[in-house]
């Protein structure tokens, strides 16, 4: 069990750029990848600083399909390499994180026995590439076993299918613990800081930035040996602070997931059909006591914190699952939607269809020294950061030491973790049950219909460096992703345990959940919701 001492604060870390002359390496970028990079640095012994201009897995990270997997479509595709190393990477990962890592079997209906056996040779080799990492044997099931696994299956035509074993996370909670981890090992970590600059010298070398903390509006210069861009569809505005003529590095791919109540898949199976109109693999995925189905796969030719669906790919995805489902999922069946931006490293060829960009990360050093890191996916986020921080040692000229993160435990490591809603908090739901022994008044659900305590809403401010409702309702505790409606419901008592923590005033309650509300509203399809003490 992990079980080190917090030190996870934003006050102490925010001190530390006062009382450090010069940082190993400065990372910009607080998602997946530049998490990740933290944790490998300061692990090794590097002084490290990580600045992250919203907060920890605002984008691309906290809006996967929660999937720790080595890829069935890129195998499809010939890319054996990716496949192998993420297989390994998500054996690691239920490793270090079994707290928030779990094994999960899927089902892939099968409606003709050419594409059964198809489908049933790939996976086989899907399991031999996985060695010793092996999350589960895939075999053959008969028409009346995927019957007796998924009842809600569209029955008409059905010829039986495949089972087979993959990972399932909850990335937001793995992203929190991953910073824990690099404070543990002596990074320091800051959301809402914004990189707004880089510092060179004379002779056109990168050594530091200009950040401004969007809390308190303070500007800083800090100095650091190297700078890590692991921004994500970012990584451009980053590279254009270095060369103002710099060509795009990624190209923006989104992908959209729809919530659905767990009636639409009762089971703990979940359902995989390997091909859709799209191209893509469409997942149902039971998640949190929900369904969650995607995702699309939509170049975009721009990006934001905050991307919002296309209504056609909502159509696609009720349209495909309906295909395979009893019960067709509508719209108004639609508890929650949000959609993600892919950073997928550019193509040398100009293309339109994002299955011709590659998965694979790329490693790129410029001129100046500025180190940029993109693509991947969170599966392979340890070995990413691994060959980052090996750029960075040959880059600098860093004292090299070896790589220690493949058998290090991520914050809140427990084997066994408690059967209950606290379970994704591991070690720490101990340290949880006690704060509520101190404070018995937090021992009291959000809601009467949901498992939510308030003890989950102060533990998040002043444990895992929550600065709005935003982070606690989207990312600390799920919920926005689940039910937006729910969500908006218990955004002003949320507003007011975070006020009463921090020590804001009245407006800055209201402020907070009037902005909520009017976020929220992007994560639903149909009626808005305006009333913020009334929203059902």
């Amino acid at each position: 069990m992990n079980s080190k001492k917090l030190a996870f604060d934003r006050g102490e870390f925010s001190a530390a750029l006062n009382n450090t002359d010069l940082w190993d390496l400065i990372i910009v970028g607080g998602g997946a990848t530049g998490l990740g990079t933290a944790v490998d640095a300061a692990s090794r012994g590097y002084k490290t600083l990580l600045l992250e201009q919203a907060d920890f897995a605002k984008g691309t990270s906290s809006r996967s399909t929660k999937l720790v997997h080595g890829g069935v479509r890129y195998l499809a595709q010939g890319n054996i390499g990716l496949v192998y190393e993420a297989l390994h990477e998500r054996g690691l990962l239920l490793q270090n994180a079994p707290h928030l890592v779990k094994r999960q079997s899927f089902i892939i209906p099968c409606y003709s026995l050419f594409t059964k056996l198809q489908y049933f040779i790939g996976l086989k080799l899907y399991d031999w590439l996985a060695g010793k990492f092996s999350f589960g044997r895939s075999k053959l099931l008969s028409r009346d076993k995927v019957i007796g696994y998924i009842p809600e299956i569209e029955i008409k035509g059905l010829r039986g299918g495949i089972e087979y074993w993959d990972g399932q996370f909850d990335d937001a909670r793995l992203a929190i613990n991953l910073a824990q981890t690099a404070a543990e090992q002596g990074a320091s970590l800051l959301n809402y800081f914004k990189v707004t600059g880089l510092i060179k010298t004379d002779n056109g070398k990168i050594n530091g930035v200009i950040t401004t903390d969007i809390e308190s509006g303070k500007a800083y210069h800090l100095k650091g040996k190297a700078v890590v861009n692991a921004t994500g569809v970012f990584v451009d505005e980053i590279l254009q602070m270095d060369t103002a003529s710099s060509k795009p590095l990624v190209r923006s791919s989104q992908g959209v997931h729809l919530v659905l109540d767990k009636s639409f898949l009762a089971g703990d199976k979940a359902l995989m059909i390997p091909k859709t109109a799209d191209g893509r693999v469409l997942f149902a995925v039971p998640w949190h006591e929900h369904v969650l189905v995607g995702t699309t796969d939509t170049p975009l030719d721009s990006h934001s914190l905050e991307p919002v669906a296309l209504d056609k790919e909502i159509r696609f995805i009720l349209e495909t699952a309906g295909q395979y489902l009893i019960k067709a999922p509508r719209r108004n069946d639609v508890l929650s939607v949000f959609a993600g931006l892919r950073p997928l490293a550019a193509p040398d060829k100009d293309t339109g269809a994002t299955k011709e960009i590659s998965r694979s990360h790329k490693l790129i050093v410029n001129q100046s020294g500025l180190i940029t890191i993109t693509g991947g996916k969170w599966t392979t986020y340890r070995k990413m950061a691994e060959d980052v921080i090996d750029k960075v040692i040959t880059t600098v000229g860093l004292a090299p030491r070896p790589c220690v993160t493949r058998n290090l435990q991520i914050h809140g490591c427990v084997n066994q973790p408690v059967d209950d809603h606290l379970s994704v908090f591991g070690a720490d739901a101990a340290l949880i049950r006690a704060m509520i022994i101190d404070r018995p008044e937090l021992d009291e659900k959000l809601d009467e219909a949901l498992p939510y305590l308030r003890a989950e809403v102060v533990w998040a401010v002043k444990n895992e460096m929550a600065r709005t409702v935003e982070d606690v309702l989207a990312r600390r505790l799920r919920i926005l992703f689940l039910d937006a409606r729910a969500a908006m419901k218990l955004a002003p008592k949320v507003a007011e345990l975070m006020a009463d923590e921090l020590g804001y005033d009245i407006k800055w309650r209201e402020d907070q959940t009037d902005f909520f509300i009017a976020l929220a509203n992007q994560y639903l399809i149909g009626d808005k919701c305006e009333e913020k003490y009334i929203c059902k």
